[in-house]
């Protein structure tokens, strides 16, 4: 029998949904403001529910497959990009998960003109896709440095003029309807926002271990690779860390959890400018600390979430240290458990393992003696050192292994290969 888990979906989609605009202010709340847009509409029609979430959950997370800032940028910006490229891109990220594959659908042509399609618009899909399609557009038309009520007339304006051209007209008759309202508008950039989108059309959802192993690979993914100096580290700690908590006693619903956690580890690298993260060289003070930000994050996303409160401990206590020393909480000896300790350790052996720009992995010993030094000075678990020495050829090779795995799905799906 497959083990079971409660973990509320609908705060795992708005939290992920969330953290993918995090990196810059222009782009603060862009899925969510896309996905109460679709919505409002949708209310017109005379959707399923199923439906109706299908299109909510894909506005929610259709830049998925946007890897950069500078992407992401680029779309606000200059209207005749080619968008193609991060449509099959997000559809190839999310249909690996059954329930998500009508959303992945409806994202891989979010972007499509009305003037493209040879379909008619009563498909189901073609409709779906331009209520997605208008939605991004008209929240791309909002100036943040203007009030809302003094431009949402020329933004009304421009989908009028795009009509039968970029937008059907059916869908433009949804949105003029539904953007009748001053209130309509004052929502979309309302602070409030996350809270007025948790009662969106989400249905009741029993979700298995292995979906929510596959949730966080989905995410682990958009996490490694806005970094091809680090396109694999996400894997190689999920995979130290669950085979040391394995050969530590855990039960396997906490090596499940263990591997969810290292997977999301470094989500809060969303909030990390690309500049940053792809930096060829050692990073300077005043970077290192918008760096460190990053456990911050994860622990905000992830434990917002319902059901993975200690999975957001264990994920984003990794670079706290035994003494006190480390950040951004300053943890003590007794706040950390086990498996933080666990991920800590997974997350300095796997770094060290790994080609870097400014390095090349280290070797065994080289490893082996910066963490015993570590150790030595109270820092990281000692025991759990121990136990990856016992076992490092194992462990070592484990790691490798599940690198290689994501790296060839990378290739393989994305043509991306980590820098060497």
């Amino acid at each position: 029998m497959e083990r079971k888990i409660s973990v509320d979906l609908k705060n795992l989609i708005l939290s992920f949904s969330d953290s993918m605009d995090l990196a810059s202010p222009n782009l603060s709340q862009h899925q969510q403001r896309t996905a109460f847009i679709a919505w409002e509409m949708c209310k017109l029609t005379k959707f399923s529910t199923e439906r109706l979430e299908n299109v909510f959950v894909a506005a929610l997370l259709h830049d998925i497959g946007a890897f950069s800032l500078e992407e992401k940028t680029a779309f606000l910006q200059v209207e005749t990009l080619n968008m193609e490229e991060h449509c099959v891109r997000g559809q190839k990220i999310l249909r690996k998960i059954p329930w998500l594959r009508e959303s992945a659908r409806i994202i891989r042509y979010h972007h499509k003109a009305i003037r493209d399609w040879h379909e008619t618009i009563y498909v189901a899909h073609v409709f779906d896709s331009q209520i997605i399609y208008l939605a991004d557009f008209v929240e791309r038309q909002i100036d943040r440095n203007k009030f809302i009520l003094c431009q949402h007339h020329d933004i009304i304006e421009k989908v009028k003029n795009l009509s039968s051209i970029e937008f059907h007209p059916q869908i433009v008759e949804l949105f003029l309807e539904t953007s009748d309202r001053e209130e309509f508008w004052l929502d979309i950039i309302s602070p409030r926002l996350y809270t007025i989108l948790q009662a969106g059309p989400f249905r009741e959802i029993n979700v298995n271990m292995s979906e929510l192993l596959d949730i966080s690979e989905v995410f682990r993914n958009i996490i490694d690779l806005r970094s091809r100096f680090t396109s694999t580290h996400s894997s190689g700690v999920a995979a130290a860390a669950s085979m040391l908590a394995q050969m530590f006693g855990f039960t396997q619903l906490e090596v499940d959890f263990m591997q969810i956690a290292g997977n999301l580890h470094d989500i809060g690298k969303l909030a990390i400018p690309n500049e940053i993260l792809n930096k060829p060289s050692r990073l300077n003070r005043s970077e290192i600390e918008i760096m460190k930000s990053h456990t911050y994050y994860t622990y905000t996303i992830i434990n917002s979430i319902s059901g993975m409160e200690e999975i957001a401990r264990w994920a984003a206590y990794h670079h706290e240290k035994l003494d006190g020393s480390g950040y951004p909480f300053r943890c003590k000896e007794n706040e950390l458990s086990t498996g933080a300790r666990i991920m800590a350790v997974a997350d300095i052996f796997t770094a060290l393992a790994e080609n870097r720009p400014y390095r090349r992995g280290m070797e065994q010993k080289d490893i082996v003696k910066i963490m015993r030094q570590f150790a030595d000075r109270n820092l990281i678990d000692s025991k759990l050192v121990r136990l990856l020495f016992f076992n490092y050829d194992e462990i070592y090779s484990h790691v490798k292994t599940q690198q290689n795995i994501t790296q060839n799905f990378y290739i393989n799906q994305f043509e991306i290969k980590q820098d060497h």
